[in-house]
């Protein structure tokens, strides 16, 4: 494992887990973003420390940060920065940047799906190319990636385009029950105005991103053309320009494993390819089928294949749950077999077999109608 990926892994990859419980996910994935030199969607709701991470994951590494909240009212002056009056004065039309989203080498623009037409189509530039365009002005950004954030995705064609730019895309919830008392320690001490030391830099990430062409892909070139084929046939829209740049993901993968190749545990990042939320399950089950194949030491964290779920055994806990509904409850019982239906259908979700999982979701579905 090369020194930088050490670095990165001891002194801000790991600490950046331990301080934000049940994020590693968000962690691992602010990395590959990173490195692969793509940019990161989050889906969720507010409050489940999205930009907190990716600020924090930025101060780490002493990368400038540049964060915003869009709304349909911003104007771009907002985000790019506004005009030098006294340059206009003078004929010539320049923009003052200091600060500002041109400067930034990580980006975080929250509900970004509320830009209107004249920040969409700047940001279409820089999300592609890297550049900011002003009149005559050109300004080549610094940019390592660009986050951003919504609890909904876009429907409208021209925010499908804008969409479209963010290969990885990551679902983020709540956290469950069980993790609240660590979530509470973990929040307070968070609430303490304390910086992540570090010795990366972003300059070290640079170095990193700069060795990604060095990957050999070649071994697990048939596996993933196939694989591109597989996420076709359930229906996510994967084009050709797309599967070309997804591979940047494997390499990135590979070199945050100390790799110079490719392994087919590296097609754990395809689980993050999703375009529509109803995707993401049967998406999870397809990359987790080749994962289970192809477990190997050398892997990353995320490439673990997940736990199979016993659908016999859930639909005997839906039955238990059903029987409950016809006794009179209390608010506090109620409350609670509701988080406990909701549960059962996030585990539905992961049920191998596509029809006893469209069962399972269905009846939990309907149990949850009955208790709300």
């Amino acid at each position: 494992m090369s020194e930088i990926v050490q670095r990165l892994q001891r002194e801000v990859i790991e600490p950046l887990k331990a301080r934000f419980v049940g994020r590693d996910e968000v962690v691992d994935l602010i990395a590959l973003a990173l490195v692969s030199g793509e940019h990161l969607f989050l889906l969720g709701p507010p409050g489940t420390a999205k930009s907190a991470l990716i600020r924090q994951f930025a101060g780490a590494v002493k990368g400038r940060y540049f964060e915003y909240m869009l709304t349909r009212f911003s104007e771009p002056n907002e985000i790019f920065g506004p005009i030098d009056i006294g340059k206009l004065r003078e004929g010539t039309v320049s923009t003052i940047t200091t600060g500002m989203l041109p400067e930034a080498e990580f980006a975080f623009l929250d509900e970004i799906f509320n830009a209107n037409s004249a920040i969409l189509n700047n940001m279409l530039t820089v999300l592609n190319e890297r550049v900011y365009r002003r009149g005559a002005e050109t300004h080549r950004l610094p940019l390592l990636s660009l986050f951003s954030a919504s609890n909904q995705l876009p429907d409208d064609d021209a925010l499908r385009a804008l969409f479209d730019r963010f290969l990885l895309r990551c679902h983020v919830e709540n956290l469950k029950r069980e993790a609240m008392p660590q979530l509470l320690l973990a929040g307070w001490a968070l609430e303490k105005p304390r910086e992540l030391g570090s010795g990366v830099t972003s300059e070290d990430l640079r170095k990193l991103a700069a060795q990604l062409y060095e990957v050999d892909l070649k071994p697990v070139a048939e596996i993933y053309s196939d694989t591109v084929f597989k996420l076709r046939d359930i229906g996510i829209a994967f084009s050709d320009r797309r599967a070309v740049k997804a591979q940047k993901l494997l390499a990135a993968s590979a070199l945050l494993c100390g790799r110079k190749a490719a392994i087919p545990a590296d097609l754990w990042v395809m689980r993050y390819l999703w375009d529509r939320e109803e995707q993401i399950a049967p998406l999870a089950n397809l990359v987790n089928g080749v994962l289970e194949q192809h477990q190997s030491e050398q892997a990353h964290s995320l490439a673990r294949a997940a736990e199979r779920v016993d659908g016999e055994d859930l639909a005997r806990q839906l039955d238990a749950a059903q029987a409950e509904t016809a006794q009179k409850l209390n608010l506090g019982a109620a409350a609670r077999l509701r988080e406990r239906v909701t549960q059962l259908a996030d585990r539905a979700a992961w049920v191998r077999d596509s029809k006893a999982r469209e069962h399972l979701v269905g009846r939990a579905r309907k149990l949850l109608e009955q208790l709300t």
